[in-house]
C-alpha cells in the first residue's frame, strides 16, 4: 500500500531499517521524493485539519533529532502563527502517520490579542515561550488535570518550569468563548486547552513525549538548533 511505503520511507530517514532503496510497484519510485514530505503526504486527515508543511518539518527535524531522548513517539505541535480562532494544535503519531486529536490552544495574554506576536522565556512576563519541550508529569492544580513542561532550548523555553508553564483546561479556551468574543481568552503564558478535552490530550502525550510551539520570530527561527535540517 502506498502509505505502509510512506512510513517505511520515514523509517528509512530516522535510521531504523538500513536499505535505502525502495519504490511503489505503481508509480515512480518514492525515494524521488523527501522523507519529510512523504510523511507529511501520508497524515491522514482533511487538508484543512493538517499543520502547514513548514511548520510540520520544522517540528519533525526536531523529533528526528530526539528519538533518543523521548518515551513516547506522540508528537505535539503549535503554530501561534495562526490565529487563536482556529485549530493550531495537533497531536500526532508520526510512524502511523495518525492526527490524534487537533484542537483551539490559548497563548499568554502579553503575547498578543488575536494574534500571538511577542514571545518571552521571562517569569512574570506572561508570554508563551516557543521551541520544544518534553512533556512531564501530570498533577491536579488550581485549574485541574495539569500537565507540566520542561523547556529543551536554552534563553527560549529553559524558565517553563520555573515559570509554571503548563497544559491545562480553561472555560476561556473553548470555541464558544471565541465566538462570542472574536478570539480565544488568553493564559499567563500556558498552552491552555479547552475543558472538554484537557484530559484526553493531557493523557495522550503525558510522560516524555515532544511538544513543539512555532512562531513568527526570527531570533528563534535563526538560532534554534533543534530545527536545522
Amino acid at each position: 500500500m502506498i502509505y505502509q511505503s510512506v512510513i517505511i520511507t520515514f523509517l528509512l530517514f530516522i535510521g531504523i531499517f538500513p536499505n535505502p532503496r525502495l519504490t511503489e510497484k505503481t508509480s515512480q519510485p518514492i525515494s524521488s521524493a523527501d522523507p519529510v514530505t512523504l510523511s507529511y503526504e501520508g497524515l491522514k486527515g482533511e487538508r484543512g485539519s493538517l499543520p502547514s508543511k513548514e511548520v510540520f518539518t520544522l517540528a519533525i527535524q526536531g523529533w528526528t533529532k530526539m528519538q533518543d531522548k523521548l518515551k513516547s513517539k506522540v508528537l505535539t505541535v503549535i503554530d501561534f502563527s495562526l490565529p487563536s480562532t482556529a485549530k493550531r494544535m495537533w497531536i500526532i503519531d508520526p510512524e502511523k502517520g495518525e492526527i490524534l486529536l487537533n484542537s483551539v490552544v490559548s497563548h499568554g495574554r502579553n503575547s498578543g490579542e488575536l494574534m500571538a506576536k511577542s514571545f518571552s522565556n521571562q517569569p512574570e512576563s506572561f508570554k508563551s515561550s516557543l521551541g520544544f519541550y518534553t512533556t512531564a508529569e501530570t498533577y491536579n492544580g488550581k485549574h485541574g488535570y495539569s500537565l507540566r513542561l520542561d523547556g529543551l532550548e536554552k534563553g527560549f523555553n529553559d524558565q517553563a518550569r520555573n515559570r509554571a508553564i503548563v497544559i491545562h483546561g480553561a472555560d476561556y479556551a473553548r470555541e464558544e468563548f471565541a465566538k462570542s468574543v472574536g478570539r480565544l481568552g488568553r493564559s499567563l503564558g500556558c498552552p491552555a486547552l479547552p475543558s472538554e478535552l484537557s484530559a484526553k490530550a493531557i493523557d495522550l502525550i503525558k510522560n516524555g513525549s515532544l511538544l513543539f510551539i512555532f512562531g513568527k520570530d526570527a531570533s528563534y527561527l535563526e538560532k534554534s538548533s533543534l530545527i536545522k535540517a
